[in-house]
């Protein structure tokens, strides 16, 4: 069984997030989407239209979903260490780099195989162009 993680916030969901799921559940058996937690986002000065909880009730009822959990307030990496996926996909306009996220895993003795996605229709579908 393969065990595949990808991350999010997931603020106003849309085709875009979907087809994210849909490419990472390709990979593998079980797809586990991390949904990012409000103090997250408040400390990136970035706007929350929705909170934790209601977004990850949203991802929860999305059927490819298997598993949905919110992230670690205090550590980003801890929940890789919790569930130990597989495959790690990352969106294509995510800020960390695959070789510094590879680097801090290595500290802690993980070696999920990273992968970015590739977007869908990034123009039209993509939260910040939604939001406004």
């Amino acid at each position: 069984m393969t065990t595949v993680m990808c991350f999010g916030t997931f603020d106003v969901l849309h085709l875009g997030h979907i087809n994210y799921f849909q490419q990472a559940k390709e990979l593998g058996d079980t797809l586990i989407v991390v949904v990012a937690r409000d103090t997250t986002k408040e400390n990136l000065k970035k706007e929350i239209v929705f909170s934790e909880e209601e977004r990850l009730q949203l991802v929860q009822n999305i059927s490819i979903v298997d598993n949905t959990v919110l992230g670690n307030t205090k550590d980003h990496l801890k929940v890789i260490e919790e569930h130990k996926p597989d495959i790690l996909c990352l969106g294509y306009d995510q800020d960390v780099t695959k070789t510094v996220l590879q680097e801090e895993l290595l500290k802690r003795h993980l070696y999920p195989k990273i992968l970015r996605m590739k977007p869908y229709k990034e123009t039209k579908y993509k939260s910040s162009l939604i939001k406004k």
